[in-house]
C-alpha cells in the first residue's frame, strides 16, 4: 500500500486512554501503554505500509503517545495548555506513522520527531501573540531558538548578538528585532474600560485626529464661512418667488412639499418644480468666484 494511505481512527480505538478527565489522568494512562520493541515496530510498520493494516497504525500511534507527551512538555514555558500542545503532536505523530518507511532502517521515534515539533511549532506561532510573530523562515528558527539561547532575561549584548547570529545563519539584525518582538506584550487596540477607571490607555487613543491639524482646521473654517456668504449673497439675487421655493425647499428644517408651493402660488406641481431648477442653476452660477466678485 502506499504512503498516501491515511491513519484513520475508530471510535473505539483509543478506549485503552480514555475516558479521558484530566490532562494529568491523560499522561497517567499513556504511559501505562507498553513501548514496542525494534522487531514488534518494524513488523506493525511493514504491516500498515503493505497491507493498510489500521490496527497496525493504531498500536503505532499508541505506543509512542507517551513520547509526544514529552516533547509536548518542553514548551510549556510559551505560556499555551498542555493539553492543546499534546493534541497538536499527536496530529504530527499520526502524520509521521502515515509517512513511515519501516526500510529505513530507524526506529519510528526517530523520524516522527520532527513532524511532532512541526504540528507543535505551527500551534505555538498562531497561538502565542494575537499578532503573528515569526513569518518568515529564518524567524521561525530564530523564534524558538533564541529563547534557548539567551542565558538569562536581559538584553543581549553586541557580542551575544553576533554569536547567536552566527550559531543561527542569521544576520545581527534579525536576531535584535526578533530579541524585540519576543519582549514587548500583544496590548488591545481599543479596549474596553472597567469599571474603575476614569481614562483607559490604549493605542487607539494616540491616533492623531484627522481634524487635530490647526492649519486645516482654519482652512475648514474659512472656507465654510466663505460658502455661507457667497450662498447668502446668491440667494438674495434671485427674484423673491425663486429664493423663497428654494429657501422652503432646501435650507429650512421643515421642508415644504411641490405640492404645498404649487397651492400657494396658484401653478402646478411640475411649475413649481421648474421653477426650483431653474433658480438652482442661477444661484451655482451667482456662486462662483467671478459672479461673487462681479
Amino acid at each position: 500500500m502506499s504512503t498516501s494511505t491515511a491513519v484513520i481512527a475508530r471510535p473505539n480505538d483509543f478506549a485503552v486512554v480514555g475516558p479521558i478527565g484530566s490532562v494529568d489522568s491523560y499522561i497517567e494512562r499513556v504511559s501505562r501503554i507498553p513501548v514496542l520493541d525494534r522487531e514488534t515496530e518494524h513488523a506493525l510498520a511493514e504491516r500498515f505500509r503493505t497491507q493498510g493494516d489500521l490496527d497496525a497504525a493504531r498500536k503505532l500511534v499508541l505506543a509512542h503517545l507517551r513520547f509526544v507527551v514529552h516533547v509536548a512538555r518542553g514548551y510549556r514555558g510559551y505560556g499555551l495548555p498542555l493539553g492543546d500542545l499534546i493534541q497538536e503532536g499527536n496530529v504530527g505523530l499520526m502524520k509521521a506513522v502515515k509517512r513511515f518507511d519501516p526500510a529505513l532502517n530507524v526506529r519510528l521515534v526517530s523520524f516522527a520527531i520532527h513532524w511532532i515539533r512541526a504540528e507543535i511549532h505551527e500551534y505555538v506561532l498562531r497561538n502565542w501573540r494575537l499578532v503573528k510573530i515569526a513569518t518568515t523562515k529564518a524567524q521561525r528558527k530564530l523564534f524558538f531558538n533564541l529563547r534557548r539561547l539567551k542565558k538569562n532575561l536581559t538584553w543581549l549584548s553586541a557580542e551575544e548578538t553576533a554569536a547567536v547570529a552566527r550559531d543561527l545563519g542569521v544576520s545581527p539584525s534579525e536576531v535584535t528585532e526578533m530579541e524585540k518582538r519576543l519582549a514587548a506584550h500583544d496590548l488591545a487596540f481599543d479596549p474596553m474600560p472597567d469599571a474603575d477607571e476614569d481614562e483607559t490607555y490604549s493605542p487607539a487613543a494616540y491616533l492623531p485626529s484627522p481634524e487635530a491639524d490647526p492649519a486645516d482646521q482654519v482652512e475648514d473654517a474659512e472656507w465654510e464661512q466663505d460658502s455661507s456668504s457667497r450662498l447668502h449673497s446668491a440667494l438674495e439675487r434671485l427674484d423673491e418667488r425663486s429664493r423663497d421655493i428654494l429657501e422652503r425647499r432646501w435650507i429650512r428644517e421643515k421642508k415644504a412639499t411641490l405640492h404645498e408651493l404649487a397651492g400657494q402660488y396658484g401653478v402646478s406641481a411640475e411649475r413649481i418644480r421648474q421653477i426650483e431648477a431653474n433658480a438652482l442653476g442661477k444661484l451655482r452660477t451667482l456662486m462662483t468666484p467671478e459672479a461673487t466678485a462681479a
